[in-house]
């Protein structure tokens, strides 16, 4: 897997600037704690290489970028240090192409579809849009992504917990940057737990899992029509009779042979199931991958979790 498609699975990339190297791995630390290992170290400060190099060697398992890289000197001292890849707020042609001579993922700022050209002629697969919002936001980027393929876009400079799902409907959406989840008063605070809360609310926000519907394994036809019209009598719900299992409104889907789970399976849906899925797994849950389902298209639609919970198999669904 390369670095594109983890960044693109992580789906936010906090933005940093360290004043203090001290703070560069608690900072990181927290970051993953909330649910996002991976972080863009800006060279806007001072601090920038050694907090690098600090997070590389204490946390190698973080995805470490390094931002606001104007020249080649700064891209060597990124790249020993630590960082895996190197993310610029414009696209200049002498680093970019430094980047790729050297094999060193580049991420270059672009605005409009001339950056865009002179991105591709470099054979680059994504590019940095900055700075999004003031630029035109998801309209603009929407505009502009339709001439360029499967050309990736990472929206950073405006993006925040209010409107990041705006981008991250949008396909062509690699990832999208921010620093809203660290806020310059906790960092100076010292305040890790609060990092750590919102990235969590920012994780879970992106993710977006709710509660789908709960089966019941009722066995039989006959049993499954006699749940579901309790169900239905209790909560005043429709019931719909289907070929393998007969549902009372959306929430209960009552089996009517021997299904997943010891007393049934519970659907939970997602924003992206791609993303909940590697989620999921750094929080230490396991998939069986031969459940995966798929649309027409070949992305997946719908995967189960290798154990039961309470009884009940758990499985994911694209919204």
């Amino acid at each position: 897997m390369d670095f594109l498609d983890k960044l693109s699975l992580a789906g936010l990339v906090p933005v940093i600037a360290i004043n203090d190297a001290e703070d560069a791995v608690p900072l990181c630390k927290a970051l993953a704690d909330g649910g996002l290992p991976v972080a863009e170290i800006t060279f806007r400060t001072a601090a920038a290489e050694e907090s690098i190099r600090r997070v590389h060697e204490a946390l190698p398992d973080v995805l470490l970028c390094a931002g606001t890289v104007l020249t080649t000197d700064q891209v060597d001292r990124a790249v020993n240090a630590g960082a895996a890849a190197i993310v610029s707020p414009g696209l200049n042609p002498t680093v970019v192409k430094y980047c790729i001579d050297k094999g060193i993922p580049v991420c270059p700022g672009t605005s409009n579809p001339s950056d865009i050209e002179v991105a591709l002629s470099f054979g680059l697969k994504a590019v940095k849009v900055f700075p999004a919002e003031a630029i035109g936001g998801i309209k603009l980027i929407k505009s502009m992504a339709a001439p360029y393929g499967d050309l990736k876009f990472m929206p950073t400079g405006g993006v925040n917990e209010n409107n990041m799902l705006d981008y991250l409907s949008f396909p062509k959406i690699l990832c999208c940057g921010g620093s809203w989840m660290v806020p310059g008063d906790a960092v100076a605070a010292k305040d890790w737990n609060r990092i750590t809360e919102l990235t969590r609310f920012a994780v879970n926000k992106m993710l977006g899992l709710e509660l789908r519907h709960v089966g019941v394994n009722s066995g039989s036809p006959e049993k499954a029509m006699e749940d579901a019209k309790l169900f239905a009598k209790l909560l005043g719900w429709e019931i719909k009779d289907g070929n393998s299992s007969t549902f009372v409104g959306t929430g209960f889907e009552m089996m009517k042979k021997p299904f997943k789970g010891t007393h049934g399976h519970i659907c939970i849906a997602t924003n992206s199931i791609t993303r909940a899925k590697w989620h999921l797994e750094q929080r230490g849950f396991q998939f069986v991958d031969e459940s995966e389902a798929s649309f027409k298209n070949g992305k997946m639609t719908a995967i189960y979790l290798k154990d039961e919970i309470a009884g009940y198999a758990i499985h994911l669904l694209q919204k």
